[in-house]
């Protein structure tokens, strides 16, 4: 069996398209791709913890970004990960401009929408890596 991929979000505390990237990984690690992908805390890269830089260098990672400052890909290739794909929220967004949440601290119907739409995006990006299809942005 393949190792699981590794699922990897930004932070972004306090940030609507942080909270829509956290929630899309927590649905592809346990519903869409169970077993298939893991999840590691973003914070524990930019701390410098060795298991975590160790995990990111054994495993192909898809990372998955708020914000164009891309923290979640920086970190994991500077922690000498490799990653497979990069997905960006706001990039799903700007295809999905009617999902405008209103809320930061929990999705509302909009943004729950648009996490389920990056979700699916980085679902595909993780079946195009099982199939050798990969590359760098889904």
């Amino acid at each position: 069996m393949n190792r699981p991929i590794l699922v990897i979000p930004c932070s972004g505390i306090g940030k609507v398209y942080g909270t829509v990237g956290r929630d899309a990984a927590l649905q592809v690690v346990e519903e869409l791709r169970p077993g298939a992908t893991e999840t590691m805390c973003l914070s524990l890269l930019v701390m410098g913890d060795e298991e975590a830089r160790r995990r990111v260098q054994g495993a192909q990672t898809v990372t998955i970004d708020g914000c164009a400052l891309a923290c979640a890909r920086k970190n994991v290739e500077m922690a000498g990960g490799q990653v497979g794909a990069a997905v960006m929220v706001l990039d799903v967004y700007r295809r999905h401009r009617h999902l405008k949440s209103q809320a930061v601290t929990f999705l509302d119907e909009n943004g729950q929408e648009l996490a389920n739409r990056v979700a699916e995006e980085t679902v595909r990006a993780i079946d195009a890596l099982h199939d050798g299809r990969g590359d760098d942005h889904a």
